[in-house]
């Protein structure tokens, strides 16, 4: 059986926790973030768990519309440069707690998400240590 890690993520900008401890999906506190549309204003949940694709969504968000992600601390959008590899759909960046990014497509319906590390010796000791790598 795989080892499932939950991630535990931060905003980037501020660095205040998305984890939501009053929201679970599959079983862990969901990953909190607030989105916009071209016609509406929300709230996703994301399950925290690496590999996971459940979310949950406050409003109605067609499959394959790219979501504008927001901070729901310091309302902030969470979108970078870099575009998805899939879909070329801009990626949102969240940093872990343990060490690390994890980048997750903007667009609904894509399943693209991916790990990375800056300081590869230091964030990847941290992440292993957290995780039991």
């Amino acid at each position: 059986m795989d080892k499932q890690v939950s991630l535990h993520v931060k905003c980037p900008l501020c660095d205040h926790s998305l984890m939501d401890h009053e929201h679970f999906l599959s079983g862990k506190p969901a990953v909190k973030l607030n989105i916009t549309t071209d016609e509406d204003r929300g709230v996703v949940w994301l399950c925290s768990i690496y590999d996971c694709y459940e979310k949950e969504l406050s409003i109605d968000v067609p499959n394959e519309q790219i979501v504008d992600f927001y901070c729901p601390h310091c309302n902030k959008e969470l979108t970078i440069t870099q575009l998805c590899e899939v879909c070329d759909a801009p990626m949102i960046s969240l940093v872990i707690k343990a060490g690390g990014r994890v980048l997750v497509c903007s667009r609904n319906g894509c399943t693209n998400h991916h790990i990375t590390f800056k300081e590869v010796g230091v964030e990847l000791g941290k992440f292993y240590e957290e995780y039991g790598f």
